[in-house]
């Protein structure tokens, strides 16, 4: 194989969500269909029309992340370092034994540090200047993750901060493939978000997105007549990412190789009416070499706003047929983590080839007669294939698709 055609290999994943730390913990709950989705806990958000959030239970920071780094981090970037941790634990691999310039780290963030640099606008505003940390400076920024992350581990190789929104999970995990076809033999890769505090909130809000439903369980409810917006969320996953020829010489355990990968924007100059996710799935398809009838399950955006589902529902359509693919939507458990939602749906994917089962979607009873998908409900369902595909889209016309193959 080229190494402009290599299909890296997935050893490791380390996931924050709010079904559950760790890989386990968040796989057993979207498999036994618990919900993550709660009254919003990180501050009082009695007076907001949204007051549902899926927040990370159980994370005590100082239990996972050295004390100096604590003052400079703001919640986002700590869970960040925490799922980080947990993928390269996962993978098994010895850092020391490559040079830093062989390894490195590509993350998606949709918002920043909005709870840090809130803490740190109000000490300007009501104490004054000289009460702002230094590290304002910096942990409020994008591009935080990756610094942090790969000055924590010595992961001085090619890096990178993507800014598509809740597409940057996948674009984060194409960057990595980039590049591992250059020359690095491992990539971190995937995105962390959150900004549940009320300047992330007043921010989400804007979007008009938002579901104001007060039942968790009804909140949230992607391709059901039903569906009133989305519930926002923090954490998400990161996944390391290996050349193949590496991974077998140090006889690695594989999730998983990531066959295909493609990202489109809307509207596409050249042709402003066609649609950006479609095209996006038929690129990632020809670029895993995949006919339609090969992906056995697709891990779908599944926005909950009606008229951004029944785009979706077309979408899937025009390629597969109506109803012709089985869908899942995990997110409906965990609420929409913005760039860490595609990277937790990634993992989604790898641990549904490696159980061979598809999780149904919880919550959702009533599909919308305009939404001709065949979502998986009530009861897993056998996976019969070795390919799956995860779809995302960002605010702004952001499109990614990426596809994953076993490789037992």
């Amino acid at each position: 194989m080229t190494a402009a055609a290599t299909r890296p290999v997935i050893t490791g994943i380390g996931v924050a969500a709010p079904t559950g730390l760790g890989v386990d913990a968040y796989w057993s709950a979207i498999v036994e269909g618990a919900n993550g989705i709660a009254e919003i806990t990180r501050f009082d958000a009695s007076r907001y029309p949204v007051r549902l959030a899926g927040e990370v239970p159980g994370f005590e920071a100082a239990e996972h992340i050295p004390s100096r780094l604590l003052p400079q981090t703001d919640h986002m970037t700590r869970l960040a370092l925490y799922a980080a941790d947990e993928a390269l634990k996962d993978s098994g691999l010895d850092l020391t034994g490559l040079s830093p310039y062989e390894a490195g780290v590509a993350s998606a963030a949709s918002m920043g540090g909005f709870e840090f640099g809130q803490r740190e606008l109000e000490n300007l505003w009501s104490k004054g200047g000289q009460f702002v940390s230094a590290y304002q400076s910096f942990a409020w920024f994008y591009a935080v993750n990756t610094g942090q992350i790969s000055i924590r581990h010595g992961l001085k190789g090619p890096s990178s901060a993507v800014v598509t929104e809740q597409a940057g999970g996948l674009d984060a995990i194409g960057h990595a493939r980039r590049q591992i076809r250059k020359g690095a033999k491992v990539m971190l890769a995937g995105g962390v978000d959150g900004a549940l505090c009320p300047l992330g909130l007043v921010g989400q809000l804007a979007s008009g997105r938002l579901s104001t439903e007060e039942r968790p369980d009804r909140a949230y409810l992607p391709f059901d007549e039903a569906a009133s917006g989305h519930v926002p969320g923090e954490g998400g996953a990161y996944l390391v990412l290996e050349d193949p020829a590496s991974a077998a010489e140090r006889g690695a355990r594989v999730y998983g190789e990531l066959a295909g990968y493609a990202a489109t924007f809307d509207p596409d100059p050249r042709d402003p009416g066609a649609d950006g996710l479609e095209r996006a799935i038929r690129d990632a398809l020809a670029d895993a070499d995949r006919a339609p009838e090969a992906i056995d399950v697709v891990f779908a955006d599944a926005a909950g706003v009606p008229e951004a589902d029944r785009a979706e529902a077309a979408a899937l359509a025009a390629v597969f047929g109506a109803r012709g693919v089985r869908v899942a939507a995990p997110k409906a458990q965990t609420g929409r983590l913005y760039a860490g939602g595609a990277a937790l749906d990634l993992a989604s994917a790898l641990l549904t080839l490696r159980d061979g089962s598809v999780p149904p979607t919880a919550h959702v009873t009533s599909l919308a007669a305009d939404c001709p998908v065949d979502l998986v409900m009530g009861e897993a369902r056998p996976l019969t294939g070795d390919a799956a595909l995860v779809l995302a889209r960002g605010e702004g016309g952001f499109n990614a698709a990426a596809v994953v193959t076993s490789t037992n």
